[in-house]
Formats: structure tokens, sequence, C-alpha cells
């Protein structure tokens, strides 16, 4: 199976929106009701029902306002924290493509993908007590075809390609616009990149993170505490059994009729 990579271009964003809608009518999401915040963004963020957001950021610095219009939803993670906090089986899981896909059916609403994510993307439904999120069309590209925001995406903002054809697009385009690839970090990198312009740094946009990475916590019950606990279940299991062999069941004892009793 190919691995794939999403290249956002936010040089070439012009804030259309068309991707939100694609977003919308391929996965069959429910519009939200919606009232105005002062932003030209809508809805406000990331939803149950709303896995592709157009953000709106007012950038002030010494050239003056930069008004940066970003593209957001899942990032696919090389080794997603969602995947490995999540203690459902099947709920969460990153396919050969590239793509990180959840399943309802599996979902227990427990919310510790939502707090391992380091761009703050699976969203929790109280209604339906389970978890969504962008799944980069994986029905899609698996049937040889891009996702459905990147079909919509008018100005090129949006381009889909193997891992490796992306990669090189994305520096030959960073280098052209003397911008940066984001993120590009070694220890935790993602099947979904940006080109990031000049002036603009990522610290200053909403919902990034200059630095990802898996969360310390997760590292730490999933690889160390969790094994000790089921070693030390394991043991108590072991210690039962042999128990068992050795002293055999547990008899009940009759009760002693005392002097004068019946």
């Amino acid at each position: 199976m190919t691995e794939y990579i999403k290249l956002i271009d936010l040089t070439k964003c012009t804030g259309c929106r068309a991707c939100q809608v694609a977003c919308k009518n391929w996965n069959d999401l429910p519009a939200e009701s919606t009232g105005f915040t002062g932003s030209l963004q809508n809805p406000a963020d990331l939803s149950y029902n709303t896995w592709c957001l157009i953000r709106f950021d007012e950038i002030q610095n010494g050239s003056g306002m930069n008004w940066v219009m970003r593209h957001d939803a899942c990032m696919h993670c090389e080794w997603p924290a969602c995947v490995k906090a999540c203690p459902s089986p099947g709920a969460l899981v990153r396919t050969d493509t590239g793509a990180v896909v959840h399943d309802p059916n599996f979902c227990i609403g427990c919310k510790a993908c939502t707090a391992a994510c380091p761009f703050d993307i699976p969203r929790y439904s109280a209604e339906q007590e389970k978890i969504a999120k962008c799944t980069l069309c994986y029905d899609r590209i698996t049937d040889g075809r891009k996702p459905a925001c990147v079909t919509a995406c008018p100005t090129g903002c949006l381009t889909f390609g193997p891992k490796a054809e992306m990669l090189a697009k994305a520096d030959a385009r960073a280098a052209e616009v003397q911008g940066v690839v984001y993120p590009r970090n070694p220890k935790y990198q993602t099947n979904v990149l940006y080109i990031m312009p000049k002036a603009i740094d990522v610290a200053q946009l909403q919902h990034t993170n200059p630095n990802p990475k898996m969360p310390t916590t997760i590292l730490w019950w999933k690889n160390l505490f969790k094994p000790f606990t089921l070693i030390g279940m394991g043991a108590v299991a072991g210690a039962a059994m042999l128990h068992y062999m050795v002293r055999g069941p547990h008899e009940p004892h009759e009760p002693e009729n005392k002097e004068g009793g019946e």
C-alpha cells in the first residue's frame, strides 16, 4: 500500500471554504447552528460534526498586519499519540496509507485521545459519547481518488500524492517562497504538511504546536506502568492457580451444633 501526504500551501489559500463544504458532503456530516463571533471563521472550532475547518488568523508584526487563512484538520501522525493512548482496540488505527482512521463501533468515549493529541484534533460528542475526526478520506484514497477537500480546492493550496514525491515538492516550494515546511520534527512526523509563509511564525497561529511530540505521560503509562500492571495481574492469577493446585479447592465447613441447639 502506498503511503501518502497531504500538502497545504498557505501562500495559496483564499479562505473559500470549498474544502470545508466538500468534507461535510462526502462524510455526510450535518451543518451546525452558528453565530457571528467577531471573526470570519465559521464554525468557531472543529467539532464532532466538523472535521475540516478554515481558520482565520490576524497577525500583527513589524511589516503590518498579516491575514492568514489555514485549512485545519487531522495531521495523521506517523506515530499517532491518539492511537497510543486509546485503550479500545480498533477504535483508532493508523493504516499503511498514512491515514489515521476511527471506528465508532469500537470507541468507548473515554476521551484519552483528545488529551493525548498534540494538535487538539479528536472531538468528543456528549450526545453520542464518542469521538470523531478527519480520516484523510481513507475510503477514497484506497479507491485511487484524492481526499474530498483536495479535489474541491480551486487554487492548488491542497495537493495530495505519494510520500516521497510530496516531501520533495514541499521542500522545493518552501525554498521558492522562502518559507518553512511545518511540522518537520524528525521525532514526530506527520502525513499532513504545511508550507508556512516567510513572515508567519507557527506559534502565532491558532491550534498549532511548534514542537509536536508524544506526551510523556502516554509513554510512561504504555511503556512502563501498564506492563508492570499486567505483570502484577498475571502474578496474582498465577499465585491463585498455584494455591489451588497445592491446597485444592476451598471446602465449606459444616457449622457445629451447640449444646441445646436444634
